[in-house]
């Protein structure tokens, strides 16, 4: 595969109704009024951990492939894909959270997303599934959580066994941060 060439659709775990708008991607919150409300989020591992990101923010799934490199970014800004004509940056979650970097293997994949107008791909060690998820599914972000992490983590989700740490992904990258990448995809680096 060359640095051109897009990685290949995985249909298998590609979320349905996954495009979304700045105006129709709203973060998962845990919800407040009793009104039954549900939502839907991608869930994805990073090591031992499941996070979830609103469906509304998921353009598409993506196999890991070819990324091309790009000079004096970010250490978690792997540098940029060519998917179907658009450069697209590539970001590694690992590396944002402080998390040892691994190999990629089969399950790694690439998280297509729509932020605040901007395309952008997470790298992710491999994704779960679609959910939704009830008022009652849903706590709202510990106070323990350290000042960083509130901004972004938007609440805890439990699935009988399983917690899911709900994130809102426009929040983790920050204004400032989502316009270095843009720049990165513009070749303005």
């Amino acid at each position: 595969m060359t640095a051109t060439d897009a990685p290949t659709s995985d249909p298998v775990s590609e979320p349905p109704q996954a495009a979304a708008t700045e105006e129709t991607a709203p973060a998962v919150r845990a919800p407040t009024r009793g009104d039954g409300k549900s939502s839907q989020v991608v869930s994805f591992r990073l090591g031992e951990e499941e996070y979830g990101v609103d469906i509304m923010t998921v353009q598409e799934i993506i196999l890991f492939g070819c990324i091309t490199q790009v000079p004096e970014v970010p250490e978690h800004v792997l540098g940029v894909i060519n998917l179907r004509g658009n450069v697209i940056p590539i970001l590694n979650l690992r590396r944002r959270f402080g998390m040892q970097d691994k190999p990629a293997d089969d399950a790694t994949r690439i998280v297509v997303m729509n932020l605040k107008g901007r395309t952008v791909g997470v790298v992710v060690d491999g994704v779960s599934e679609v959910l939704r998820l009830t008022e009652e599914e849903v706590s709202p972000t510990p106070q323990s959580l350290t000042s960083a992490g509130k901004d972004y983590v938007t609440g805890l989700a439990r699935r009988k066994e399983r917690l899911l740490i709900l994130l809102d992904m426009a929040r983790l990258l920050g204004n400032s941060e989502l316009g270095e990448i843009n720049q990165v995809s513009k070749g303005d680096s």
